[in-house]
């Protein structure tokens, strides 16, 4: 059956709030075009050829994001979700719909992931691509599916460049709204002994589940698909939350049983404007900041319990 692609063209200097509001439509993620900063950015990548004649000849000014409704779901009601929420935030739009072939979207973003360094050690790269290794180089293949998190965009970046301070051999690591699985298999790869993914949505977990198995980490990483009190058991040296503000605060009560006494708890996806609730909720929760990193108008925080 086919479904609807809904486009969203923003001016590509809000595009961070506009993606923010766009995942809101969907559990399983999105996928933008945003060439903005490729002529700066692309040249930091080392051993990595990124830059396509095609891609150089897109408009850098405007950004596009594209949401798919499955046959099931009613595009009229993302549309009008999207029309008052990117209204009220004052963000300048146009929205457009095409019906396509679930083959058709499932593939199409494939040409926008490229081999990426994402921090001091790890590189993510696509299952289709190929990367040689440099130095202590530790490689994630991946391939995201239909699943949110490839690793391109600055929130997952963010919290795997936390990750790689605190991962090491011996920890445990429970990865909280889990996505395609690239925190907890990056976990498994950067040392740790152990490693559990938990999400709400069924396709991501089995995308996980093959991820990890691409990466050879089936034995110290497990998904779990449900939310987090009723399927998780056991504590944790890592807790990693890459999600959005709201759901973090909400998740914060239920979040400190499940962590060591020593434990850290990697809170990313997180809006700038939205650090100052953040911090209130992680504080009143006896959580206490001990590093905080930023990029592209979005926050990462990590804690321990006081």
């Amino acid at each position: 059956m086919d479904w609807t692609e809904i486009q969203i063209t923003i001016p590509a200097r809000q595009v961070e709030e506009a993606s923010a509001i766009a995942q809101m439509v969907v559990p399983y993620g999105i996928y933008i075009e945003d060439y903005s900063d490729l002529r700066t950015e692309a040249p930091k990548i080392a051993h990595i050829d990124l830059i396509d004649e095609d891609l150089l000849a897109k408009d850098v000014n405007q950004a596009v994001i594209h949401v798919y409704i499955s046959p099931e779901e009613n595009p009229a009601e993302g549309i009008a979700f999207l029309t008052e929420r990117l209204g009220q935030a004052g963000i300048p739009f146009s929205i457009g719909t095409v019906s396509v072939q679930e083959e058709e979207w499932a593939t199409a973003w494939k040409k926008y992931y490229h081999p990426t360094r994402l921090g001091k050690r790890l590189v993510v790269c696509p299952s289709w691509e190929s990367y040689e290794p440099a130095g202590e180089d530790v490689v994630i293949t991946l391939d995201p599916g239909m699943a949110f998190g490839t690793g391109s965009h600055d929130t997952t970046r963010l919290c795997l460049q936390l990750l790689e301070e605190y991962a090491a051999p011996g920890k445990t690591m429970l990865d909280i709204g889990s996505g395609s699985g690239i925190l907890a298999i990056s976990a498994a790869l950067l040392g740790c002994d152990k490693a559990v993914g938990v999400e709400i949505d069924e396709m991501a977990v089995r995308i996980a589940k093959e991820n990890s198995a691409i990466n050879h980490t089936q034995d110290r990483v497990d998904f779990l698909c449900g939310d987090l009190v009723s399927r998780v058991e056991g504590s944790y040296d890592i807790l990693c939350a890459n999600i959005v503000a709201d759901t973090i605060i909400r998740l914060l009560p239920d979040a400190a049983p499940f962590m060591k006494k020593d434990g850290v708890f990697i809170a990313s996806g997180i809006i700038d404007q939205r650090e100052g609730d953040v911090l209130a909720a992680l504080e009143a929760n006896g959580f206490q900041l001990v590093e905080r990193r930023a990029s592209g108008g979005w926050v990462a925080l990590a804690c321990r319990l006081r």
